[in-house]
């Protein structure tokens, strides 16, 4: 079995290939693209870094390949679409960095706080004097962090050592789960107002997207250092630069940038109070040793005894089961999408109920893919089946597990219910012969709809007209629709859920005349991936 490796990894990962009996290695770091694809003809496995370009023609050129081994974390180099079309699964290394970064996020907060930069560059310029250069003390003074996944959590725990306060803003934890850490949960205005340094580690998405803008920058405690070594476009750097100009900001120190490398138009790099360094927070020799042993290790684990661990496009199962689950993991997938979209915050526990058929199969990867599902909404596209049940544990948020032998008249039935402080919702889907999903049930309402492409979820009143009214205003806002599933109470005139496909997204200028009509009761547009079969 040939494995081909297309970036540099390290000696210690290259050695277990070696040792793998039947197993041959080709190591091609840099090689050129006609080479590559020569060299693809025959190889099973392919383990990149973020050198490789893994698209299209790629997997076209490798009829052979079973399997992608990233050494890393981030896949934005790999055509995850093309490699489902392919049937190719895509691993990563999630955990091999997470220390590395954290670290990096503490080193970059001393050199802010201590002027490093500005003191290096002044002894190696002939200059030994410490004027402009006096520091200040990161004991006792309040550190906020955005975002607590893996990486916040462990910043969270140097900074309690290094005895400063912590404050944390993250809306999707559940439970106490900072107060264990020893830091304190606050909303984002507390947070802006009483932090002296804040620190971001979170994905960028559109709720994330420029976060800390002009508006957030104005609202920051006045002398705020700033790190960013999570991810580019967090941060308005323009906004940022005529802060730390003003003197608003005291300084920032940044790891990432929204265009890499930053060209001339950005003022950041070129600032006296601005440490800068080039995307390495994951970059120790530590890390990529433990990467490099990491990928080989689930590489050869694969392709010796079908055993699938930290793959982005399929749950972690065996090779012979996954095209037995496949499709109820494609349907749980998108219930919990369906749902993260129908309660898009304050989810604070969440049950899975299995029934019917399913239940013969292993459930434990079905719920890993409704919660990549119910996350992914949330937190965007760093969302992965490896990542969403260690997101969920890490936010506090309960998951509960049922199994029935009884569907409710289905053969079987996947059933996902949320409940928040003030409210419950449940969804359930099902499949036909085997592969169909549908929609078969929103809490009470019985119904039956496709889960794919733009869907418009309607709660209404139980009168004449009210599909005409829906009906007319999609017309006269030029969107066609493919589908309409309405189901009602058992009695007319009480309540009526209506779900519309429609072939394009709906404006939210439309949502809001339709929310104001006194028929409806709620509207809210879900979005899922299209269905690949219709």
């Amino acid at each position: 079995m040939k494995v081909l490796v297309t970036d540099r990894l390290s000696a210690e990962g290259l050695r277990i290939f070696e040792e793998t009996a039947g197993i041959e290695v080709v190591y091609l770091p840099g090689a050129e693209r006609s080479e590559l694809l020569k060299q693809l003809a025959d190889a099973e496995a392919l383990v990149v870094r973020a050198g490789t370009q893994v698209d299209e023609d790629l997997f076209a050129a490798a009829p052979k390949l079973r399997v992608v081994g990233r050494a890393g974390i981030g896949v934005e180099n790999i055509d995850l679409a093309a490699a489902n079309r392919k049937g190719v699964v895509v691993m990563n290394t999630p955990f091999g960095s997470a220390t590395t970064s954290a670290e990096h996020a503490i080193a970059m907060l001393m050199a802010l706080a201590r002027n490093i930069s500005a003191a290096d560059l002044a002894v190696k310029s002939g200059r030994w004097a410490a004027n402009g250069l006096t520091g200040v003390e990161i004991s006792g003074k309040t550190l906020g962090v955005i975002g607590a996944g893996k990486i916040g959590r462990l910043v969270i725990e140097r900074a309690v050592a290094l005895k400063m306060r912590v404050l944390v803003y993250d809306p999707y934890l559940v439970g106490d789960v900072v107060g264990q850490l020893g830091g304190e949960q606050v909303d984002f205005e507390t947070l802006l107002a009483r932090s002296d340094f804040l620190t971001l580690h979170v994905p960028l998405n559109s709720e994330t997207f420029q976060l800390i803008d002009e508006e957030a920058l104005a609202r920051i405690r006045p002398g705020c250092r700033i790190i960013n070594c999570a991810q580019g476009g967090l941060i308005d750097e323009a906004a940022l630069a005529r802060a730390i100009e003003d003197e608003r900001i005291a300084g920032a120190a940044l790891d990432v940038f929204a265009k890499e490398p930053p060209d001339d138009s950005n003022p950041l790099p070129r600032m006296d109070r601005v440490v800068c360094s080039p995307h390495i927070r994951s970059l120790s020799r530590d890390a990529q040793i433990n990467i490099a042993v990491q990928v080989a290790h689930q590489v050869v684990d694969f392709l010796t005894r079908g055993i699938i661990v930290n793959a982005l496009n399929v749950p972690s199962v065996s090779a012979e089961l996954l095209p037995l689950i496949r499709p109820y993991l494609n349907l749980a997938e998108r219930l919990g999408a369906f749902m993260s979209q129908l309660f898009p915050k304050g989810i604070n526990k969440v049950t899975v109920e299995y029934a019917g058929d399913v239940t013969d199969f292993p459930t434990a990867p079905m719920t890993m893919a409704l919660l990549k599902g119910l996350m992914a909404p949330r937190l965007g596209k760093t969302v992965n089946y490896v990542n969403a049940p260690h997101l969920v544990r890490d936010r506090g948020l309960p998951v509960v597990e049922v199994r029935n032998q009884s569907a409710e008249g289905y053969s079987n039935l996947i059933r996902l219910t949320v409940e928040s402080e003030s409210r419950c919702g449940s969804v359930a889907g099902a499949l036909f012969n085997k592969s169909d999903m549908r929609i078969v049930r929103i809490d009470d309402y019985q119904l039956e709809a496709v889960p794919s492409g733009h869907l418009l979820v309607v709660h209404n009143s139980d009168r004449p007209g009210v599909i005409g009214f829906l009906g007319q205003m999609l017309a006269e806002a030029s969107i066609n629709i493919a589908r309409l599933n309405l189901s009602r109470r058992t009695r007319p005139g009480g309540e009526a859920v209506s779900l519309i496909t429609v072939d394009s997204p709906i404006p939210e200028a439309v949502l809001e005349r339709l929310r104001e009509h006194d028929c409806v009761l709620s509207a809210v547009q879900v979005s899922l991936p299209a269905d690949e079969s219709e």
